[in-house]
């Protein structure tokens, strides 16, 4: 006879939930009767009655059936109880209780499962639920009192705005511990207007609870990432892979003297060089990916160099390193946040340094600086205009007749990507797809004269489409908005390349969570695609990834979104990662190594590559960096060997400097200067000190 579904939810309650001593027969029965295969992705069906958690959409979980009985029997739901969730996730513990109480309320932070979770719900018509998106931590003021609060993310303390929705008598149910990867389970009774008693129900593991009064997200490119609890690798194991790597790796005492060569021959033949960096704020990662892109550039003939920075703004430093004609800016040249990542000290001295070496060449065999982001909404606006009015003031006015649905928003296109999401305001995608349309159709026209110019104008008109789709999806789904703006890179990479030549090479400079391959890291797991996955995909071998990494030192990064810059102290690698391995094997080798190179193809170094191949804990800092959270916030889950061709450690370093950008007036002058050759590239081109 063969097996239902209903025959394995039985089975499912009857030997993971019951069988662990979860007696109340309202839970038991209403798990019965709860298709889970409703709550999980389609290609997890299979696996919805395991005894296991399972990950969702958003890189988040459904919890395993067990827990979700055992935090039901502990709440004692009635059926006349108002019920509390926070962290509706799938919304299947929500169909769980919808069988047990009056209403439930369900807050999730993430609007993507609000509407799947809803819908869910509505599809097994579980009509006593409402799913609301918002900051869980704070409740649901509006609706309380509750009869009973449960909350499907760990915190690190109880949030005091649940306990005040709490009515006399009423049941909170929560997961609480300071390590976020392992909590308590506690239940909590009102049993007084100020009185609460408190009682365990042992260990788990949560997804952090985050919101004002719990875990801080983190607010960067690269999304919260959690890495699961089979990590922990003893210290005699660590010190064995350390000493390994100390014998493989290729040390040297500072970046300005790191010997290239072995590196360089490596490289070899690759058409594209991906270099990464594990923050955005630290000088070391700068001038040493600096060094590389200069000996690629001199002795290999590399004349592409493209960075995760805006298109307009780095065209315009493109402009003055290649000696053509200057083009205003609507707004000044990386004025956006974080502005250190490109206007500092070490960027300008690569920059001149560029500049002056195409001081000797012929126009084609120049090296070039170009910005493969997705950002830089006004700017790009005004580049297609200004481009325009030169060639066609015709289609000049029809641009700014189509970009004027954007208006006011060009210098807060966040705001409006949120506005269009909700309908407050009309989408542009219609008016930015029509402009780029009628640019490319007049190609032969307006290249004749200036091919690289209009080059520079039909990209600022991709960048327009593509910042369009990516602001309005950062309100959807952050997963669809990285992806959007990963595989922008990628095309733009793919046009510099046709632009320059088939037989062009390029070296990309991003952070590693860009650069290495994302299929072997946690982003790949959650659907997510990064440009190095997507080179590696296009190019195979003729492709080198490699990253950087650190210990400890300082990093300028903001403590929040759009935030001004501080110096921030790294805090020392955590014991369970990648990072400590490195420390361990940079403290093997004799004084004054403080940095080392280290091959991971198996071609250069096959048994460290084995030894590592294991997936461990990966540090990654963006623009902002809490220390506090460090655990959640920027740590993940990923296979080294698997990420990189090749990864530079240097163990102790420090935060890059920042400049100051003059007027734009006078960038524009002195780009025009130059450029008619009247006078010398200043030393402090293009940032000023």
């Amino acid at each position: 006879m063969s097996t239902t579904t209903d025959d394995v939810r039985n089975l499912m309650v009857e030997r993971q939930v019951r069988a662990r001593g979860v007696k109340d027969a309202r839970v038991l029965d209403a798990m019965r009767e709860t298709p889970r295969e409703r709550f999980v992705p389609s290609r997890l069906n299979d696996l919805a009655y395991e005894d296991a958690p399972l990950p969702i959409e958003e890189g988040q979980t459904i919890s395993q059936p067990y827990v979700v009985g055992l935090m039901l029997e502990a709440a004692r739901i009635k059926a006349t109880d108002r019920v509390l969730e926070i962290g509706a996730g799938s919304g299947y513990a929500a169909a769980v209780m919808a069988l047990l109480a009056k209403e439930v309320v369900a807050i999730e932070r993430f609007p993507s499962l609000v509407s799947l979770a809803q819908a869910r719900l509505e599809a097994i018509n579980r009509t006593n639920v409402t799913v609301r998106q918002g900051d869980g931590t704070l409740g649901a003021a509006d609706r309380a009192p509750f009869d009973a609060i449960i909350v499907s993310a760990g915190a690190p303390e109880v949030p005091p705005s649940l306990l005040a929705q709490l009515a006399l008598g009423g049941r909170l149910v929560i997961p609480v511990g300071h390590d976020v990867r392992s909590q308590e389970l506690i239940v909590i009774e009102k049993s007084g207007e100020h009185r609460f008693d408190r009682r365990s129900l042992g260990h788990v593991q949560f997804v952090p609870l985050v919101g004002t009064e719990g875990w801080a997200s983190d607010g960067a490119a690269v999304a919260v990432r959690r890495a699961p609890l089979d990590l922990r690798l003893g210290t005699r194991d660590r010190a064995k892979i350390a000493r390994m790597v100390a014998d493989a790796c290729e040390p040297f005492g500072d970046v300005r003297h790191a010997p290239l060569d072995a590196l360089l021959a490596r490289i070899g033949q690759a058409r594209v060089v991906l270099i990464g960096e594990s923050t955005h704020g630290t000088s070391e990662f700068y001038r040493l990916r600096a060094r590389i892109t200069a000996a690629l550039i001199a002795r290999a003939g590399f004349k592409v160099v493209g960075i995760e920075a805006d298109w307009p703004d780095t065209a315009a430093v493109d402009r003055m390193v290649r000696k053509r004609p200057a083009s205003p800016l609507r707004e000044p040249m990386y004025a956006r946040f974080p502005t250190w990542m490109w206007r500092n000290e070490e960027m300008q001295e690569f920059v001149s340094w560029l500049a002056h070496r195409n001081d000797t060449l012929e126009p084609a065999a120049r090296a070039g600086i170009h910005g493969l982001d997705v950002y830089g909404l006004n700017n790009s606006i005004g580049a297609v205009i200004d481009y325009l009015a030169r060639v066609d003031p015709f289609a000049a006015e029809q641009a700014r007749e189509r970009y004027a649905c954007f208006s006011p928003w060009e210098r807060d296109p966040v705001t409006w990507g949120r506005a269009a999401t909700v309908g407050l305001t009309p989408t542009c995608e219609q008016e930015a797809v029509a402009t780029l349309k009628s640019l490319l159709e007049e190609r032969l026209r307006y290249s004749r004269d200036d091919d690289d110019a209009f080059f520079d104008a039909a990209r600022a008109a991709t960048v327009v489409g593509e910042a369009e789709k990516y602001y309005r999806a950062m309100y959807r789904s952050s997963r669809d908005s990285w992806n959007i703006r990963d595989r922008h890179m990628f095309e733009t990479l793919m046009a510099l390349l046709e632009h320059r030549g088939s037989d062009t090479r390029a070296v990309i400079w991003a952070h590693n969570s860009h650069v290495g391959n994302a299929a072997a890291t946690e982003m790949g797991s959650h659907g997510e695609i990064n440009l190095g996955q997507l080179v590696r995909e296009r190019f195979g071998n003729q492709a080198y990834l490699i990253g950087f990494g650190t210990d400890q030192g300082t990093v300028a990064a903001a403590s929040n979104w759009d935030t001004p810059m501080e110096v921030k102290e790294i805090r020392p690698s955590h014991e369970d990662s990648y990072e400590r391995i490195l420390h361990e094997a940079c403290r093997m080798l004799p004084a004054p190594t403080n940095a080392f190179f280290l091959p991971l193809k198996s071609a250069h170094a096959p048994a460290v590559r084995t030894e590592l191949i294991h997936p461990r804990l990966e540090r990654a800092i963006g623009v902002v960096y809490r220390p506090e959270t460090e655990l959640v916030s920027h740590y993940f889950e990923a296979n080294l060997p698997a990420q990189f061709d090749e990864f530079i450690w240097v163990d102790r370093t420090t935060a890059v400097r920042p400049t100051n950008l003059p007027p734009t007036g006078e960038y524009e002058s002195a780009a025009a200067r130059t450029a008619a050759g009247i006078e010398s590239i200043p030393d402090t081109y293009p940032f000023g000190l």
